[in-house]
């Protein structure tokens, strides 16, 4: 039995690298990981199977933010977690969706990890 699959959105090549690395130290495979909006739109698309779960960096640079992935995760039953280096989310419209803040830690991830797990 293998781990959740789980997709990455997060802008910032260092950090990114990093949670690829916290994701698979807690046994995920990590299906797909992505900088940028229009790469990650498109790949859930192409899916099937959908991912157990998604990391979502909230604001993804150049004034785009992740939410458009968000509501297309939300549509499909994809569980996600907003990642942040900002205190709140700059949406209301998530108000019962997990948040963690970066810098990012396995204490921050593993139940994360363990409700995707628990839906895969």
């Amino acid at each position: 039995m293998t781990g959740p699959r789980v997709v990455l959105v997060e802008d910032e090549p260092l950090v990114a690298m990093m949670m690829e690395d916290l994701l698979a130290d807690l046994g995920c495979e990590v299906a797909a990981s992505f900088g940028s909006l229009a790469p990650a739109m498109a790949w859930l698309d192409r899916q099937d199977p959908l991912p157990d779960g998604a990391v979502l960096d909230v604001n993804l640079g150049g004034g785009e933010t992740v939410f458009p992935l968000a509501e297309a995760l939300r549509a499909r039953g994809v569980p996600f977690v907003f990642a942040t280096g900002y205190g709140v989310l700059p949406s209301d419209g998530y108000p019962d969706t997990p948040l963690i803040r970066k810098p990012v830690d396995q204490d921050q991830l593993l139940p994360v990890v363990r409700a995707f797990a628990a839906i895969a």
